[in-house]
This record gives structure tokens, C-alpha cells and sequence, in this order.
């Protein structure tokens, strides 16, 4: 009995050796908005551990929104709780660079030395930099575009095969829809919220927030004047009444709206909503400056956070297999966001076949090169700052103020909160 007890631990003993140790690593990973990407994710992190099966990829319980995504980050630095890995809205990047939170990606992308070549251009990369370091990927990148109500055009006698390309042609078609009556208004602009849709027409007009070192306001100057002068006539000329977010949606989607303009994240849900009701389509939203006008870029990055070496090999390659072609071929289907890797966008092996199937995806597509990242503030007074332009916004919407006392009393306040130096 001893002689068989020794042979089969001899037998152990030589399979352990001829086999080769299976060491895994786990990685944690949170996330905001579960219900845009929660599907997304577990696609991707399923697809991700079936071709690194030495990878496991456990979730942290998800954020509602960027905002609660970042302060929870924020609360768990230095705590065990501190997943390794996290997706942040771009314009929250900045607040993790000036705590020092982030990984500076930066080595691993030179030390790569290929990132064009799967699909990470230098433009794409610049989308989740903050002062030229790299804090992420750019995950789920979105840009604002125009849906219309191609019935109503008609109706009103434009032409919905060439839908209006700059914001006179916009504001006038949109007073003829307005016309039409029974109900109907001309356009929704979805300035409510944040200041993204403000940079749209901020960034369209070729300015800035800013100056260049950040000590003073710049949306103020020539080009934010064009821009909320576009806001103003577009409810005193082009029939846009004072909607909430929610609202104006839910009007677009029954058919009672001509123009929506709000981010090409919201598509997938705007298809569904709007079913067979109307004729929807999209195109490109006008810039104030054609030549010299940029967008803002929305969306999230993933981000990492630890700073163990092996679990860093880890995650640097799930943060590209997420960011890659295979990710954006998961999310622009499953949400509407734009893909954030160009080989994604041009491979037939991804999304090349998607867009020519879906045309309503094209336009955010088609804006890519105008892209530009989503302005974050200095400070510690961000979520403040931003909430000032709203209200001012708001002002000029409802005309309880002219846009340039609006702009100006929005400057001021802004002012008072930058950082000093």
C-alpha cells in the first residue's frame, strides 16, 4: 500500500512538472452608464478573455453618469477598492491628470511603436490627451449632427435629398416648418445639460473657451457672439420653443419636430423611438465657420489606473482590444456612438459594410476630421463653471435676456472662478 501511495505521488509530482503553470490575472474594471454599455462591455470583455484566456475580467459595480464615475474614482484612490481599470468622460480626464490618478499611457503607446497601424492615428490619440500626455483611449467618441423629419422638409418645401448645410438655411426652413401649424415647431437644439452643444457652435465658429494659458474667459470674444446669436434665432426665426432634453426628444420622435441637433450617441435610441413614424434622417450639423470650425468630441476613455507591473501588461492589452477595431465594431452598432479607430471605420472585416447598410450612421462618421477633445476647465470649480454657461443659455432661449448680455454675465461669473495662480 506505501509502494502504491509513492508511486502515485512520484506520478503527481511528474505531471506538475511536464505541465506548465496557468497563472492568471484579474483585472477590475468600472464603468459609467450601464445602460448604454453594459451589453457593450460584456461582449467585449467575453470576446477579450476567450483570446487571453491567462486574463480574467471582473466588473466593479457600474456609475449612472460621468459624474458619479469620477467621483467614485476619485473617493477609492489609494484604497483597495480602486479598480484597475476605468472608462471617464473626456472632459473629466483632466481631473484625474491633476490629482495624478492615471497611468501616463505615453511609454506604452511609444514602446508599442505601431499604434497607427491598428487603427490609433494621431488624431484619435490627441482625443483622450490632456497638455499632450496620453491619461487613456478614446473609447466611445460621439460628435453633434443633424436629424430631420424628412415629411416635414418636404412639407414645407425643402428638399430632404439636400438637407440645409449652413444655419440660415437651417433657421429659415426651420420658420417654414414652424408655419405649418397643427402643433408642429421647427427645431430642437439640445443645449441643456452641459456646455457640449454650446461648443458646437463655439467650436463651429472657430473659438475657444479659454485663452491659450487659461487665465482668462475666451468664449466671450467674436466667435462666441456668433454663436449665441445662432442660438437666438433659432427660436425667433427658426421655431424652436423652450423643451426640456426630454422633451424635445420625445416631440422629434413623434413627429412634431423638423430638425433635432444633439449627439450621434443618441441614434440607436432615436431609430427605435421614432420607428415608422416619419422618414428620419441625418446629415452633417452646420459650422459657423465651414473652414476654420471644429466639434467637440463626447464620449468616454478607458483609463488605467494600476500600478502593478503585471497587472499594467494586463491592462494596456484590454485598454487596445476595447479602444481597437473589434471594440468599435461592439459599440457604434450598439449605441450610434462614432468608432474611435479609423481601422474599424475603413475595414470591411468591422464597420466598412455597417455603413453602407446604415446611411443614418454616416454623418457622425463623416465629421471625424473636425473632431476635437471636449473642453474641461481648470479647477476645482468645473461642474460649476459649466453649469454658469447653462444657465446663461437658458436666458437666451426662453429671451429673458439678449444673447450678448447673456454671454457677458456668463464671461464674468466664469471669471471669478478660474484658478489663480
Amino acid at each position: 500500500m506505501k509502494h502504491i501511495t509513492q508511486l502515485l505521488a512520484a506520478a503527481a509530482v511528474s505531471m506538475a512538472i511536464a505541465l506548465p503553470a496557468h497563472a492568471e490575472t484579474t483585472l477590475t474594471v468600472h464603468y459609467p452608464m450601464p445602460g448604454f454599455f453594459k451589453d457593450v462591455m460584456d461582449t467585449i470583455s467575453k470576446k477579450f478573455m476567450e483570446e487571453n484566456p491567462d486574463i480574467k475580467i471582473q466588473f466593479a459595480s457600474p456609475s449612472a453618469t460621468y459624474e458619479e464615475g469620477i467621483q467614485t474614482i476619485l473617493r477609492q484612490v489609494g484604497t483597495s477598492e480602486m479598480p484597475d481599470i476605468t472608462f471617464i468622460g473626456l472632459n473629466r480626464l483632466r481631473m484625474l491628470d491633476e490629482r495624478d490618478v492615471a497611468v501616463d499611457l505615453g511609454p506604452l503607446v511609444q514602446k508599442d511603436g505601431n499604434m497607427g497601424e491598428q487603427g490609433f492615428s494621431d488624431t484619435i490619440l490627441k482625443l483622450a490627451q490632456v497638455k499632450g500626455k496620453q491619461v487613456g483611449l478614446a473609447f466611445a467618441t460621439s460628435n453633434p449632427i443633424m436629424y430631420y423629419n424628412a415629411d416635414l422638409v418636404k412639407a414645407a418645401g425643402g428638399d430632404p435629398e439636400n438637407p440645409p448645410k449652413t444655419w440660415d438655411e437651417v433657421i429659415a426652413l426651420g420658420g417654414k416648418i414652424k408655419a405649418l401649424g397643427n402643433g408642429v415647431d421647427g427645431i430642437d437644439f439640445r443645449w441643456q445639460g452641459d456646455d457640449w452643444m454650446f461648443s458646437a457652435l463655439l467650436f463651429g465658429a472657430g473659438g475657444k473657451m479659454l485663452s491659450d494659458d487659461e487665465s482668462k474667459v475666451a468664449f466671450n470674444g467674436p466667435e462666441g457672439q456668433k454663436a449665441v446669436e445662432v442660438l437666438h434665432r433659432l427660436v425667433t426665426e427658426g421655431g424652436m420653443p423652450v423643451f426640456t432634453k426630454a422633451a424635445g426628444e420625445q416631440a422629434f420622435a413623434a413627429g412634431k419636430v423638423g430638425f433635432e441637433f444633439q449627439t450621434t450617441g443618441a441614434l440607436r435610441n432615436t431609430i427605435k423611438n421614432v420607428g415608422n413614424k416619419f422618414d428620419l434622417r441625418t446629415a452633417k450639423i452646420p459650422l459657423i465657420d465651414p473652414v476654420n470650425g471644429r466639434l467637440p468630441t463626447g464620449g468616454n476613455a478607458v483609463v488605467i489606473l494600476t500600478h502593478d507591473a503585471a497587472k499594467q501588461d494586463a491592462a494596456w492589452k484590454f485598454a487596445k482590444f476595447a479602444a481597437g477595431p473589434y471594440g468599435a465594431s461592439v459599440v457604434v452598432p450598439g449605441t450610434g456612438y462614432v468608432p474611435n479607430n479609423e481601422l474599424a471605420a475603413k475595414s470591411a472585416d468591422y464597420l466598412g459594410d455597417f455603413y453602407k447598410q446604415n446611411p443614418l450612421f454616416q454623418a457622425g462618421l463623416s465629421q471625424m476630421p473636425v473632431m476635437i477633445p471636449w473642453y474641461a476647465f481648470p479647477g476645482s470649480n468645473g461642474v460649476k463653471v459649466t453649469q454658469t454657461i447653462v444657465d446663461n443659455l437658458s436666458r437666451i432661449v426662453d429671451q429673458s435676456a439678449e444673447p450678448k448680455e447673456a454671454l457677458d454675465d456668463a464671461a464674468a461669473d466664469v471669471e471669478g472662478m478660474l484658478p489663480r495662480s
